[in-house]
């Protein structure tokens, strides 16, 4: 287990912390001609060499497993993302990456994970609780206020994409967590803090209608999280 924290840390250091913007872009520009990748990829072999105390008379093999699997994944990412595919291609890079280090942790020590725990009563509750939170509050939502549709609405077409549904989703996770873990001050702050950003969208649109619409899409979302929130926090205590 530390062996892999080991790799991880150097991992998360390598490809977060020491891996400027510019280098990325440069890297998205170029492909394999950037110079910036092998400056990348020397980086993550330095990282390594420290975490592992420059002992590669036993790690030379997991060492090198790394860092080629590394540059292979990058290279791959770099060739065959587009705009479009760059968000999925970040991910799929970065959880190949994690496989690799798990792998390797696998290879010099006993790297038990009893899959069992993930099934847990306390775990899958938790899950139906975090699903129920974003994905089906957003439809029980989107199904209850689509009866109305503000003239207004359509004119605001400067917003972000999707913006209002991942506001929504972030919004319950908050007030979830400030339920199960009983501090319902915060609802009132996050409460207020969204009605300050709104204000001026209100104020702005002189229409009660759009005012209308948003203020019940804000207590349906709030509603429904503090209502799954309490029923978590019931049954938790029944398991």
């Amino acid at each position: 287990m530390l062996l892999f924290l080991k790799i991880l840390l150097a991992h998360i250091l390598g490809d977060f912390v020491f891996q400027p913007e510019k280098w990325v872009k440069d890297k998205e520009e170029k492909k394999m001609k950037s110079v910036k990748l092998y400056v990348h990829m020397a980086v993550h072999a330095i990282l390594l060499l420290l975490f592992l105390q420059f002992n590669l008379k036993e790690y030379w093999l997991g060492f090198t497993i790394i860092l080629i699997s590394h540059y292979i994944f990058d290279v791959l990412k770099l060739t065959f993302q587009t705009k479009k595919s760059k968000r999925l291609w970040f991910f799929i890079d970065q959880l190949l990456h994690l496989l690799v280090l798990f792998c390797v942790a696998t290879l010099y020590s006993e790297f038990n994970f009893n899959f069992d725990e993930l099934f847990t009563s306390k775990i899958l509750l938790l899950l139906i609780g975090i699903l129920l939170i974003t994905n089906v509050s957003s439809i029980i939502i989107k199904v209850f206020i689509t009866q109305w549709n503000p003239e207004n609405k359509k004119e605001n077409d400067d917003s972000l994409a999707k913006a209002g549904r991942y506001i929504g989703i972030l919004e319950r996770l908050f007030v979830f967590v400030f339920v199960i873990t009983n501090h319902w001050e915060a609802i009132g702050f996050l409460l207020a803090a969204k009605s300050v950003f709104r204000f001026g969208d209100l104020t702005s649109s002189k229409d009660r209608k759009l005012t209308e619409y948003i203020l019940i899409g804000t207590l349906l979302s709030f509603g429904l999280a503090i209502i799954i929130g309490i029923l978590y926090s019931y049954f938790v205590t029944l398991i």
